[in-house]
């Protein structure tokens, strides 16, 4: 009984890792889209009060460290946005470095730029100043709307579990943060 046991914890082992990895890859997109990104808040700061997602105070600790952004009601779709990852980078090569920035959604950003079906970032004014060339972040600041491409991005975390958990609530728990979209 002992022995079925095991091979029935092994195959469901077995089975959510493969469905983690089909996971992964489906939530990862290698495709760029184009879109448009503005920047809220301090020009070096997290810029949001918590937002419509409801982390509060997180965006400016790890994983979040003031990286984030808000997004129209396109990306945000009712909430279920919340938390998702996106590589965004700037296309103008004159002010803008090459290196894509990622950014974890935690807001839905209010009309304006946001409205009317169009896709577009409202981010941290840390966020979209990474997106500059080095020493002219306040540069592109001052542009106020860019045209961007981006992507969506999967994002795993390192996490710590105590061991006196059971096995599979630990499996459980490896399973769904080895999965989350950031």
């Amino acid at each position: 009984m002992r022995v079925l046991g095991i091979g029935f914890f092994w195959v469901v082992v077995e089975g959510l890792l493969l469905v983690s990895g089909q996971l992964q890859h489906s939530l990862s997109n290698s495709h760029w889209h184009s879109a448009t990104a503005t920047w809220y808040g301090s020009p070096d700061g997290d810029g949001s009060d918590g937002g419509a997602c409801g982390y509060g105070s997180l965006v400016d600790v790890k994983p979040f460290r003031a990286r984030v952004g808000a997004v129209s009601p396109v990306l945000f779709k009712g909430g279920v946005g919340c938390g998702a990852c996106y590589k965004v980078k700037c296309l103008d090569h004159n002010i803008c470095s090459r290196r894509a920035v990622t950014i974890i959604v935690t807001d839905e950003c209010p009309g304006g730029y946001c409205s009317g079906g169009r896709t577009h970032f409202d981010l941290s004014g840390a966020a979209f100043g990474r997106m500059a060339v080095a020493g002219n972040s306040n540069q592109l600041r001052d542009r106020g709307e860019i045209s961007v491409i981006f992507r969506r991005y999967l994002l795993l975390f390192p996490f710590s579990a105590t061991a006196s958990l059971p096995p599979l609530c630990l499996l459980l728990l490896y399973f769904f943060i080895s999965t989350a979209e950031c």
